[in-house]
């Protein structure tokens, strides 16, 4: 308590935050980005082990079938992701970052819990596929939280000169998550029999994730809260409010959608899809498929840095227009010469050129869009918009796909992909650059 300038005890308020060092950058990187690496892990787990369980929940059909089934479950637990989005972003907006982090990855806990118990069909009939849609709702809540909490959190903590490089690892992490199911895969194919992986090993990775959760819950607990945050508690600003999103920033809101819906649809395509389209259109084994794919995300990763470091020097839109023209023009020949090559390397420098553009969008996708907003509304910004998108394209691009293929015209499926590219296209060209116009005004 002190003595205010009118003569009455009051707080003196604190003044801002001194500018972050380097390790303390590092430091915050690594600990909002972890949890990060665990939820996308437990949501891959379930994407990359669909051919092993998804005859224990849908015996009936063939194995098209039986994906296409497993593939609409994971498609409703994309559509719980607005909601997570909408919950979870305005909680962070309100109550802090790290608090939406935290329940964010207790809640992927949970879900990745219940289907590493979840019985199958034959044990309790039609109940065994709901319990298993009812986790994976838990999962796309989680999720949905998660994207834009981290990537509002990375993005505030990132300093002006890097942020394009450091909140790359938002993405660095959501490949390393997804690559960590699918190194889980080939770790499990080479150490247990194709039959005990199929009997119960599939298991293995959910109750993992699990453990894995806890863990991060515990480091997430102990993370300081973003500058930017503090700075809109502050100023008292009607902070997560939904129908300042809709009235205030219409137009930001309707281009995080235009650009989500393309450059969702394309990573969903060339990394989770592309090993059900190299097993069940190329015909690669499943052991082959899973290597490809390894070696795939692996070198997706390493791009990240990379494109974001370059972000940083000539801007988020040039590379956005690398990203969707280029996946506009190339996705026709790619699918079509991946699914004709019974080479696995030739495959895998198919996907590797589809990766390359999608590098030009993953690289910032979370940054562009917290650039976008100001800090009381800004975790709800890049959440909600994204969610609702990436639910509808991202998460329908393999029940879209196996449904084309069941009707016998899967290369309309490569047109579609295309066209929404396109839209993302246009958005691109009739947005700014916002490394100029960042409403991020924190270092």
């Amino acid at each position: 308590m002190a003595v205010t300038e009118t003569g009455v005890l009051g707080e003196i308020p604190e003044g801002p935050r001194p500018p972050m060092t380097a390790g303390q950058r590092l430091r915050a990187i690594l600990g909002g980005s972890a949890g990060n690496l665990v939820e996308w892990y437990d949501w891959s787990t379930y994407i990359f082990f669909t051919v092993y369980f998804a005859s224990h929940f849908f015996p009936a059909g063939d194995q098209t079938a039986q994906l296409f089934k497993a593939a609409a479950v994971s498609a409703v637990g994309f559509l719980a992701r607005p909601l997570g989005a909408w919950l979870m972003g305005a909680y962070a907006d309100r109550a802090g970052r790290r608090a939406a982090l935290t329940l964010s990855v207790a809640m992927m806990c949970l879900g990745s819990l219940i289907i590493a118990l979840c019985p199958t069909y034959t044990q309790v009939g039609a109940l065994a596929p709901a319990i298993l849609l009812g986790a994976r709702i838990l999962q796309g809540l989680s999720v949905g939280g998660e994207y834009g909490a981290s990537a509002t959190y990375l993005s505030e903590v990132a300093g002006a000169k890097r942020r394009g490089f450091w909140s790359s690892f938002q993405y660095v992490t959501l490949i390393a998550g997804s690559l960590s199911a699918q190194g889980m895969v080939v770790l499990l194919q080479n150490v247990l029999p194709e039959a005990d992986l199929k009997a119960w090993g599939w298991r293995i990775p959910f109750f993992i994730g699990a453990v894995l959760a806890v863990v991060v819950f515990w480091i997430r607990s102990g993370i300081h809260e973003s500058q930017g945050f503090e700075n809109a508690k502050a100023e008292g600003e009607n902070r997560g409010r939904t129908m300042l999103l809709f009235v205030k920033h219409p137009r930001e809101t309707v281009m995080v959608m235009g650009l989500t819906a393309g450059g969702s649809l394309a990573y969903y395509v060339y990394t989770s899809y592309m090993q059900k389209f190299l097993i069940n259109t190329s015909g690669f084994s499943k052991a082959v498929a899973s290597e490809i794919m390894l070696g795939a995300l692996f070198c997706f990763m390493l791009m990240q840095p990379l494109f974001g470091l370059l972000s940083d020097r000539v801007g988020r839109k040039p590379l956005l227009l690398f990203a969707f023209a280029g996946g506009m023009l190339a996705t026709w020949p790619l699918m079509t010469a991946i699914a004709g090559t019974t080479s696995a390397w030739t495959a895998f420098g198919l996907i590797m050129v589809a990766l390359t553009f999608q590098s030009g969008y993953s690289a910032i996708s979370g940054l562009f869009k917290a650039e976008m907003f100001p800090a009381h509304i800004r975790a709800l910004g890049v959440a909600l918009p994204y969610a609702i998108a990436n639910s509808v394209f991202g998460g329908s691009a393999e029940s879209v796909a196996l449904g084309f293929k069941a009707a016998g015209h899967e290369s309309r499926f490569y047109l579609y992909v295309s066209a929404i590219l396109a839209v993302g296209l246009l958005t691109v060209i009739l947005m700014p650059d916002t490394r100029k116009t960042s409403l991020i005004k924190e270092d």
